[in-house]
């Protein structure tokens, strides 16, 4: 195979437009790298480039087959796979072959996504498994099930449960029609406007297993996902345990009574009340036992077992139905007995009268032994017994009776209560009291329509059946939307019909019966079906079984899901499982919790807990929907068009308010415990990224700030030190000072905006990985060093540049640096770095240009870690010029932390001669009173003194020192061109040894008043002795010495005359400026005066400032500006290192150019 390339190139006008108009081989060079990656020279046949214009310029590069080098005949240039290779030969795609290792063809690409499978839930094993080469060797069934099998019928079992068949007569007889349809309603519209965001969520894609959890958490977010994923499967596993009371409700109440261990005969009141929960935990514990170890055992009895369990639902439900249509035509007889108005219990009597007669006699009953001391008709009776006759009603009359006008409105009890029928005639005791209340039926409970509320919205709970089976469906985002929406519709509609059809065929008193005792002890709705009500006793309690074995198999896979995800770190244990994958411990730990729900006890109070963290999951459903439509991101194209934001938000707030209605305090426990998750997730879990929609809401929220803030600058109040730390990173990549990270958490506290950046040297092609690495190291200091904030790394040509563009380019919009920290230049004198200083001076003028402040500790590696604790000390600040305000805002910002928040705040000011101390310490004392600033003030005044002779000894070393780095950047030429006058100037410098008039040489060169600042200054060199020369005592270092000495080395050293402003300080001629004139070295008399004042005024603060804070944990200064002329930039390094000489800690504060501090609220 040979491939051929040919670049034709045209004489003309569009030579410069091809880019060929220039020298030979630039065809060449344009391809040089792809000669070097191509292979051995051997492989191209031919690579010729002419000068355009000329003739055409042939590139022909023939490739053989056969040659050894799977490179060459692959189209990933980083492949050996040959046969890989083979699949794109002949493709016309060598354009774009060396994209192939990165970017896959479209058929191939296609072709993985053809052949994508949905894992089925609690499978996460075979996702890893699809990784190991023998089983991508098998075959992958497709999966067959669809919207009927998958979703529409799962639906339908988790919807239909226990409280259909157990509480819904009872919510009917207490609530009403009315009140009770107005409940049914506004939870199945609840569930039905879920289900519609619930749709349009899971057919955004492609939704593996995982169910509601996945979806919440892929849209919202790890730290929204994990804390409802939780109180989803906190919900879960109470709907297990509220399953199976349900099951021993029934097992105890209706089919087997004889099997209770605690006995209710002869027991009323608190203490059958307890009896009836001691049984419900001792066979709740024990049937849990049973369920955790078939789930145990194999999950796939239990699936086995759903179609069954799943039939004896239908059949229950079909058996109501066919007895509603038989009480049209002939009523079942379930007589129930009344007393007056009073429901009695009819367990221990069979014929409803006090007497009968038989043949010529009158003849007590059993219901006359109830009440009376013997069955004698003389026999002394109860009171109400005596007064009220008894009276029997059909418990079914039909739908034809016309009961529904009767049961129409609520009839709410208090706990205690007699359920009356309304109605009939009663005459009460005199005293007031029931009598015997063990033989009538009461009220267990009192009853409310919150309550109700709370009772019955688990019955309508298990919408999420359809999207837990995501992985077996044929289509689930076609069979998701449409099975679930129609599983709601058809429950809803059993509801509502339900209510209606009970309202309508069941008498009031039987309704609100809660356990059957008026019929026999008989379940109520099982009265109304055919052929028997053992049908719906049976079907009810296998299908509240198979519903607990659903919650304990489901519960432990949702948890073993959450603890995979890693957002959760102390449930990682609950990831593992067996080697098949099964949750081992998820399931224990899901049995523990379940085992809370036993120990309740009561199906009427577990039912409201498990209510509120299922109305949270759908609360956080309908968000997520609506938080991804509003912000329309670009991945949100759900295939379900029939949802609306609004109808989210809607469904959003029915969730909410159905959570109060239910249980005010219940609600908040749960909210509580979600946002518990919420923040430990927050702070202690992994971070994803899973571009959910929390993350899209906080980018909308920050444009949204942004611009606001660029409205217009922050208010005095608002403002607050937005800090850039400007540092440096070693060759590998490494932060030098990470001290500099630590004063910044101290002086942010974890508040505004924090920018830490580095500057690296070279192009960004050949060191972006330098760059990469060095954006993580800054991002492990910072974690370190618990600094919240950004990290930036700019590549620049030169460092110089590179620390500008940080400066300039920081920051977005309004939220942007107002303040730079950086630490001063330790090394700055050793003359290999002369650009670290010159860098330094140049960040201090560009910072003044931009009016932002500047932080430069000194002696950064002395400054406290965040570990450290100072229990005593005090922090100084040198207030020397104003500045704004920052030297008062730092230390009290420092104090906020825990290193500095023992330490004081002392203020010290500078007072000159002709400055009134006294009034100055009251002003100050009276402007940090009204800072709500607490701290000692101090007034120092420095008194005026002539200029030592160390003063100029040290500007003396200072000159000769910015002498010697300027030498050493001079060429070899400049070199020789300087001996001639450094000759000539030492020459002079011996004639003035000795001078006949002293003050003819110590005038002071000030500049003239015509003078323009803009001309160059007059230099002029004079030889210094070399250092290592060592002076003898009798013959003193002079200039003449070093002339006449030829052994010692000969240096150059510039000193400058600065041109000072005329007038402005005293010169060395002047009485004031030099106390004694005849003592004047003769070096001194060319030192810049500008500088000898500067040097005068740096030793005498560091005098005052030694004196008053040498033990100060922290000195807080004003760092004085560079100065304009740009000749003395090496001595203003000098004259900070004076005047800092001696204190340990030292921050140099430089304001920003504006208020920072004020005195108003």
């Amino acid at each position: 195979m040979s491939q051929r390339f040919t670049v034709t190139a045209f004489a003309g006008k569009n030579e410069e437009a091809w880019g060929l108009g220039g020298k030979k081989g630039e065809i060449n060079e344009l391809f040089e790298s792809d000669e070097t990656t191509a292979g051995s020279p051997d492989k191209c046949t031919s690579g010729t480039a002419q000068e355009p214009g000329k003739a055409p310029v042939q590139l022909v590069r023939t490739h053989s087959k056969g040659d050894g080098n799977p490179k060459e005949s692959s189209p990933f240039i980083n492949s050996s796979d040959v046969e890989k290779g083979k699949e794109y030969d002949g493709k016309h795609m060598a354009l774009f072959e060396e994209e192939m290792d990165t970017s896959p063809m479209v058929s191939s690409l296609l072709s993985s996504l053809a052949n994508y499978s949905n894992l089925p839930q609690g499978s996460k094993e075979h996702e890893e498994a699809e990784n190991n080469e023998e089983a991508r060797k098998k075959p992958i069934k497709a999966p067959r099930m669809g919207t009927f099998m998958g979703v529409y019928l799962p639906c339908l079992q988790n919807i239909f449960g226990v409280i259909l068949f157990l509480r819904l007569t009872w919510v009917v007889g207490m609530g009403g029609v009315l009140d009770s349809f107005i409940i049914v309603f506004i939870c199945c519209t609840c569930t039905m406007l879920t289900a519609i965001s619930m749709s349009a969520i899971a057919t955004n894609g492609v939704v593996p297993a995982g169910g509601s959890y996945y979806m919440i958490s892929r849209s919202l977010g790890p730290e929204f996902g994990g804390a409802v994923g939780l109180c989803f499967y906190l919900g879960t596993t109470f709907a297990g345990a509220m399953y199976i009371l349900g099951t021993i409700e029934i097992l105890l109440t209706y089919i087997v009574p004889q099997a209770a261990v605690f006995k209710l005969d002869g027991l009323e009141g608190a203490e059958m009340e307890e009896a009836m929960l001691n049984n419900m935990r001792i066979y709740g514990t024990c049937v849990l036992s049973c369920m955790a170890t078939v789930v145990f055992v194999g999950v796939k009895y239990v699936n086995k077992l759903a179609l069954l369990f799943l039939a004896c639902v239908i059949i229950s439900i079909a058996a109501i139905y066919a007895g509603v249509i038989k009480t049209a035509i002939d009523p079942p007889d379930f007589p129930i007995c009344i007393l007056g108005n009073r429901t009695l219990i009819r367990k221990e009597f069979d014929l409803c009268a006090k007497v009968v007669e038989m043949g010529n006699q009158t003849v007590t009953t059993k219901l006359w032994s109830l009440f009376c001391n013997s069955t004698l008709l003389n026999a002394t009776c109860d009171e109400y017994f005596t007064n009220n006759n008894v009276t029997e009603v059909q418990g079914i009359p039909g739908v034809a009776s016309g009961i529904i006008t009767k049961n129409l409105w609520s009839n709410y009890l208090e706990k205690g209560v007699v359920i009356e029928k309304e109605g009939a005639m009663s005459v009460p005791n005199e005293d007031g009291t029931l009598g015997k209340t063990k033989r009538y039926v009461m009220s267990d409970i009192t009853s409310f329509f919150t309550l109700l509320v709370g009772i019955y919205f688990p019955s309508v709970t298990g919408i999420m059946a359809g999207s837990n089976r995501s992985g077996d469906l044929r289509d689930a985002q076609k069979s998701i939307p449409v099975g679930t929406i129609m599983a709601i519709a058809t429950t809803s509609f059993v509801y509502m019909s339900s209510i209606v059809l009970f309202g309508a065929c069941i008498e009031g008193v039987v309704l609100r019966d809660k356990f059957g005792e008026a019929v026999n002890g008989n379940l109520v709705i099982g009265t109304l079906a055919w052929p028997s009500p053992w049908v719906i006793v049976v079907g009810s309690f296998f299908s509240t079984c198979g519903a607990g074995l659903q919650s304990l198999t489901g519960a432990p896979r949702l948890l073993q899901a959450i603890a995979r995800d890693g957002i959760v770190p102390f449930l990682r244990v609950f990831g593992h499982g067996k080697a098949n994958g099964e949750p081992t411990w998820a399931l224990l730990l899901t049995a523990c919790i379940c085992e809370i729900g036993i120990l309740i006890a009561s199906l009427d109070a577990v039912a409201p807990i498990l209510s509120m963290f299922f109305l949270m999951c759908y609360m956080f459903v309908n968000l997520a929907c609506a938080l991804q439509t509003l912000l329309r991101t670009p991945n949100w194209r759900p295939r379900f068009k029939f949802y609306h934001w609004a109808l989210s938000f809607l469904g959003m707030s029915l969730c909410l308010s159905l959570m109060f209605i239910c249980s005010w305090y219940y609600a908040l426990v749960a909210m509580v415990i979600a946002t518990c998750i919420y923040k430990y997730i927050e702070y202690q879990g992994a971070e994803k990224e899973w571009g959910d929609g929390i993350r899209g809401l906080s980018l909308s929220a920050a444009r949204f700030a942004l611009l606001r803030l660029e409205e217009g600058p922050p208010h005095t109040k608002n403002w607050r030190p937005q800090i850039l730390v400007v540092v440096s990173v070693d060759q590998d990549q490494n932060v030098e000072n990470p001290q500099l990270l630590s004063l910044t958490n101290q002086l942010k506290a974890g508040k505004g905006l924090t920018i830490v950046g580095a500057a690296l040297e070279g192009t960004y092609l050949n060191n972006h990985p330098q760059a990469q690495r060095a954006e993580q190291s800054l991002r492990r200091m910072m974690e370190t060093e618990k600094v919240k904030g950004f990290c930036q790394v700019v590549i620049s040509s030169n460092m110089r540049d590179g620390t500008s563009h940080l400066i300039q380019a920081g920051g977005l919009g309004g939220l942007q640096h107002n303040t730079v920290l950086v630490s001063w230049p330790c090394n700055w004198k050793q003359a290999e770095d002369h650009s670290t200083w010159r860098n330094f001076i140049e960040l201090v003028r560009e910072t003044t240009a931009a009016h932002l402040a500047l932080l430069v500790p000194m002696n950064i590696s002395a400054y406290p870690s965040n570990q450290e604790r100072f229990t005593e000390g005090n922090i100084d600040v040198w207030w020397i010029v104003h500045d704004g305000g920052m030297l008062m805002l730092l230390p009290f910002l420092l104090r906020q932390h825990k290193v500095w928040r023992k330490c004081k705040m002392r203020i010290f000011t500078v007072a000159q001669m002709d400055d009134n101390s006294i009034q100055m310490k009251k002003d100050l004392t009276t402007f940090l009173y009204h800072l709500r600033i607490s701290a000692e003030v101090e007034v120092v005044e420095v008194q005026d003194s002539d200029i030592s002779a160390y003063t100029y000894e040290k500007t003396l070393v200072m000159e000769q020192r910015s002498q010697i780095l300027k030498q050493m950047q001079l060429t070899k030429t400049e070199r020789e061109r300087e001996i001639q006058s450094i000759t000539d100037e030492s020459r002079g410098s011996i004639r003035r040894k000795n001078p006949s008039n002293p003050r003819m040489h110590l005038s002071v060169q000030e500049e003239q008043p015509g003078g323009s600042k803009e001309e160059k200054p007059e230099e002029e060199v004079q030889l210094i002795h070399d250092q290592n020369a060592t002076p003898t005592p009798t013959s003193p270092q002079s200039p003449v010495e070093e002339v006449q000495t030829p052994s010692s080395k000969v240096q150059l050293t510039w000193t400058e005359k600065f041109t000072g402003d005329p007038g402005k300080s005293k010169g060395p001629s002047t009485p004031e400026g030099i106390k004694d004139i005849f003592n004047m070295k003769p070096e001194w008399e060319n030192l810049n005066q500008s500088n000898v004042r500067r040097m005068h005024t740096a030793l005498k603060l560091n005098e005052v400032i030694t004196r008053k804070s040498q033990d100060a944990k922290l000195v807080l200064l004003n760092m004085p500006g560079p100065p304009k002329n740009r000749k003395g930039d090496e001595n203003y390094m000098e004259f900070l290192e004076v005047l800092t000489e001696g204190l340990n800690r030292v921050l140099l504060v430089r304001g920003g150019g504006r208020e920072v501090i004020t005195i108003y609220s």
